[in-house]
């Protein structure tokens, strides 16, 4: 008998009926016997997941889930690697969402560390981690949420040189930077490399985002070329409060999910802008697309 086939059969004898508040029926199986089974098999966590969905039977922690994605949705995010680029504000966010809904390899690129100015919205930010690897740190973190995700934390700095190595094979990258110098090395690699790009940035009550396919004009759209002089984002000089980050980087993730997924249209060739103070939403459609 095969690993695999053991793992079926253990799946099936430890998982149970479950009747939801509509009524609705599913087979489920929780973490420990998922754990139990890995164990028992020598199989990876992600794999025993992939193993449990493919027999039809949804691990108790995806089963929120799959009311709004089914369980071929859920598959498809075990299944997917996304890089994000930055472990910050926007990052961290993006980080643990993507962990707990599921994705299965998760990329993180950033080569700074936490410092005390992070504190204020930085998610995966600690008074007891300052000073240690944003990349790392958010490893660790992943690890508590979801041990089932891959995490391939890379300390290093994203340049024009180093970001094709760090993306390649990705479903999607992930946009979490604070400059446009970066953000646009990034998203030149992401189009040479056929892969969609998630856009997101912050600045003081505002932010914006938007998916840029390959083809598309994307950033050329929204910053022109005096952008690149500048080293450092406006969220800067005009600050960060912590909500800000938190909902951007919320929206970017579900944009994430739909790429991967396949549900619902992104936001392509259109720009969205959150004005916070105002409670704006403005929708600015990019020229010549």
């Amino acid at each position: 008998m095969t690993n695999r086939q053991a793992a079926d059969k253990l799946i099936h004898r430890l998982s149970r009926a479950w009747v939801g508040p509509d009524k609705q029926k599913a087979q489920i199986i929780d973490l420990a016997k998922v754990n139990y089974i890995a164990s028992k098999t020598h199989t990876a966590l992600l794999n025993i997941e992939i193993a449990c969905l493919e027999l039809g039977i949804v691990p108790v922690r995806y089963l929120r889930n799959i009311g709004t994605i089914g369980i071929d949705g859920q598959l498809k995010l075990l299944h997917s690697k996304v890089a994000v680029c930055g472990a910050g504000g926007l990052g961290g966010t993006i980080i643990e969402l993507l962990a707990r809904q599921g994705v299965g390899h998760l990329v993180i690129i950033d080569s700074s560390r936490f410092a005390e100015t992070d504190l204020n919205r930085q998610i995966i930010a600690t008074e007891t981690n300052l000073g240690k690897s944003k990349a790392r740190e958010a490893a660790q973190r992943i690890k508590k949420i979801n041990a089932a995700v891959k995490v391939t934390p890379i300390n290093k700095t994203i340049n024009s040189k180093t970001i094709g190595a760090f993306i390649k094979d990705t479903d999607v990258v992930v946009d979490a930077l604070d400059n446009v110098v970066t953000r646009r090395s990034v998203a030149k690699a992401c189009s040479r490399l056929n892969i969609p790009f998630v856009h997101g940035a912050i600045a003081g009550f505002s932010g914006q985002l938007m998916t840029v396919f390959p083809e598309d004009k994307g950033l050329h759209a929204i910053y022109d070329h005096s952008g690149l002089k500048i080293a450092t984002g406006l969220e800067t000089l005009l600050g960060t409060p912590a909500g800000t980050p938190a909902v951007i980087a919320a929206w970017e993730v579900q944009e994430v999910i739909k790429l991967i997924t396949g549900i619902g249209d992104p936001i392509r060739n259109r720009l969205i802008f959150l004005d916070f103070v105002n409670s704006v939403v403005h929708e600015m459609p990019l020229d010549g697309q």
